[in-house]
């Protein structure tokens, strides 16, 4: 399993970025896929994780800002981050865990990607 995180940057408060994490050497649907960041001095946290399953999970903190979608036909998927906020800072990663039963844990993922930053400063 290898995963690609893309579209980290600079972004204002208030702005927009959306991530990438493209999957390959496995069927997408198979896995749970989530994305995670760790801020300097803080510990990984799980800000949303996506299956086949309808329900997705987002940290408390993203809820109605950040969106979490897939394309299972380029088997990847995105994590749309709107009203973007400093504290929002950090460096994200995709990771993958077969199955759909899984808590959005970074211990519970067994492949990840590189991270990719985000910054959102004025």
């Amino acid at each position: 399993v290898q995963l690609q995180a893309s579209g980290g940057g600079l972004a204002r408060p208030g702005g927009s970025l959306r991530l990438s994490c493209t999957v390959s050497g496995v069927t997408l649907e198979d896995y749970t896929i989530g994305w995670f960041r760790q801020a300097p001095g803080k510990e990984r946290e799980g800000v949303s994780c996506s299956s086949k399953d309808p329900n997705t999970y987002y940290v408390e903190s993203v809820k109605g800002r950040f969106t979490n979608s897939r394309d299972n036909a380029k088997s990847t998927v995105y994590l749309q981050m709107n009203n973007l906020k400093p504290e929002d800072t950090a460096v994200y990663y995709c990771a993958a865990h077969i199955g759909t039963h899984v808590k959005c844990r970074y211990a519970e993922f067994d492949y990840w990607g590189q991270g990719t930053l985000v910054t959102v400063s004025s």
